[in-house]
């Protein structure tokens, strides 16, 4: 039986939120979609891990660290010097405790990581999404 869409688990429901919105606005703007597609693939491997730490098996683990780390640096390049250095440190560190959560097996500290994740990029993308609208007004 295929899985439901709507009881796949997520892990980065305000960053995928958030880059759809962003998306949106920016209509056909390639940097935009390429971020929302960056933030999908992101919360599908942490779904993907998460499984896989639960389970007990090592598969997954790379593909979410890849994953990640390929949103932040999607999101920093388009923060650029729109959002502060602090937004961007937060979101890196963030990124580095869901490296650490992973390589430890840790299933809570993934899933508490991937929420301080989700957290720290979706802010990065509200704060660059409302400058962009801001600078086109």
């Amino acid at each position: 039986m295929v899985p439901s869409p709507d009881r796949e688990p997520t892990f980065l429901p305000l960053t995928v939120a958030a880059t759809e919105q962003a998306a949106l606005r920016a209509g056909e703007d390639p940097a935009a979609l390429a971020l929302s597609r960056r933030a999908e693939a992101a919360d599908s491997a942490a779904a993907g891990c998460w499984l896989a730490l639960v389970a007990g098996c090592d598969s997954g683990r790379q593909a979410v660290l890849d994953a990640v780390r390929a949103l932040t640096e999607e999101a920093s390049g388009r923060a650029g010097d729109l959002c502060g250095a602090v937004p961007r440190r937060r979101l890196v560190e963030a990124e580095l405790r869901v490296d650490e959560a992973v390589r430890e097996a840790d299933g809570a500290e993934f899933a508490e990581a991937l929420a301080d994740y989700d957290q720290a990029a979706a802010t990065v993308v509200v704060h660059v999404s409302n400058r962009l609208g801001n600078l086109s007004r």
